[in-house]
């Protein structure tokens, strides 16, 4: 077993609950020549897909430097492979503590996972302040480490980019604020552009070719906006309408009616909670006949609450696959005696990912080309690759509502990056 460099829990119980599963495979897309445990070696990237080196890093970490935390247990002749992880332990909101110390718990889960005896996490708090954020991203850096994963929030990832930047250090961010992503920054998140294109590409290939949509007045909103009318060109269908509403108020006849006036054939609504309910009964009161127009969402759906609404019942969203988590879920619930909130997973991916690449030359071995693998990975919801502007792509399923609640799969989430047929 591993030991935090600065946690004091551990798991220490967890040999005793479950064996040891490599649960973090890369993907190869082509046969090749298996391991012995039946992992296929990723298949190198094609000569198209190098991907550009971003600034220079002024103080590049290259060797061993005093001050680099290393446990008296460790193997002298190893260079450790450091890991910081930034998250909100200290964040002013008990809802936000508490995820950040599940996210803990799953990162020292992918560790043990991982069996590797060289891997070390070191925690810093992101902080409330970008100040803080770099702050605590220069204490990590001067610990060694070689790899951030973590911050949670886009303010604090902003103020910490160039910080790692300035020592070579690549950081896998939890936000879902794109602008942020890149020049060594990589979001593994669940971002809403991925959501939207495919329930959207999945509805296309039906027929369906009038497209309508309900998004937010907020950042959300606009990018959803954004992202629909993309998708629905590239699909080859058309867009009759695009309104926005106001979370905060009640009436949403205005905008539902506007939409509701252009007949498509398709409306997405991009809202989840009580507030999408209401605004499909509203769609409903309109005139929209919801067993002829399909009701489409984003992963604001995927929620027991919705799947029971008789008035969603045949709506599609894409999200990952229900199953893909379970193993996940039953292992940190095995170990910690509850079950883990939904972005726990997110720091399990992160971690695992980093223990993947760890065994490449140290100071070398979380390399641009390395972490955008265009084969992708195999993670705890699914496939995932990071794109070279940092941001990330997932293998999703669509997922339609059942008229007497629950969810069922439409379209599979793939398995692969590889394009069909190649």
């Amino acid at each position: 077993m591993i030991p935090s460099a600065s946690s004091s829990s551990w798991l220490s119980r967890a040999a005793a609950r479950f064996s040891v599963i490599p649960a973090f495979l890369a993907i190869a897309l082509v046969a090749g020549c298996e391991t012995e445990n039946g992992v296929k070696p990723p298949a190198p990237p094609p000569a198209a897909a190098v991907q550009p080196t971003g600034p220079v890093a002024q103080h590049p970490m290259v060797s061993e430097e005093e001050g680099f935390v290393r446990l008296g247990n460790m193997n002298p002749n190893h260079v450790p492979v450091r890991i910081g992880m930034l998250l909100p332990f200290n964040n002013g909101s008990a809802a936000t503590r508490a995820l950040a110390a599940s996210m803990m718990k799953s990162a020292e889960l992918a560790i043990f996972d991982a069996g590797n005896p060289d891997i070390l996490l070191l925690t810093a708090d992101e902080g409330s302040t970008p100040e803080a954020s770099a702050e605590a991203a220069r204490s990590l850096l001067a610990q060694g480490a070689e790899i951030i994963v973590g911050p949670l929030f886009a303010q604090a990832t902003e103020a910490v980019g160039p910080v790692a930047r300035d020592r070579g250090v690549p950081v896998i961010s939890f936000s879902t604020d794109r602008h942020v992503a890149g020049n060594g920054v990589y979001l593994l998140s669940f971002l809403p552009e991925g959501e939207v294109h495919r329930v959207i590409s999945y509805v296309a290939s039906q027929g369906v070719s009038k497209f309508a949509a309900l998004v937010p007045q907020n950042v959300y909103g606009d990018r959803v906006g954004d992202y629909f009318r993309e998708d629905v060109k590239a699909s080859g269908a058309n867009v009759t309408d695009v309104e926005k509403y106001v979370p905060a108020i009640e009436d949403v006849s205005a905008p539902v009616h506007a939409v509701a006036d252009t007949k498509p054939d398709a409306i997405l609504i991009a809202q989840g909670g009580p507030l999408l309910r209401e605004l499909a009964s509203s769609l409903a009161g309109a005139g929209v006949n919801v067993e002829q127009v399909k009701l489409l969402g984003t992963g604001l759906w995927d929620d027991q609450a919705t799947s029971k609404d008789p008035m969603l019942a045949g709506g599609l969203f894409a999200a990952p696959s229900p199953e893909a988590d379970v193993g996940f879920e039953q292992k940190y619930h095995n170990v910690y005696g509850v079950s883990p909130p939904e972005l726990a997973s997110l720091a399990y991916d992160a971690v695992s990912l980093v223990a993947l690449l760890s065994n490449g030359a140290p100071y070398k071995r979380f390399t641009a080309q390395a972490l955008t693998d265009p084969n992708g990975f195999a993670g705890v919801d699914g496939i995932f690759r990071f794109r070279s502007d940092g941001t990330s792509e997932r293998g999703l399923a669509v997922m339609a509502i059942e008229p007497g609640g629950g969810f069922r799969i439409v379209s599979p989430a793939p398995k692969t990056f590889q394009a069909q047929g190649s």
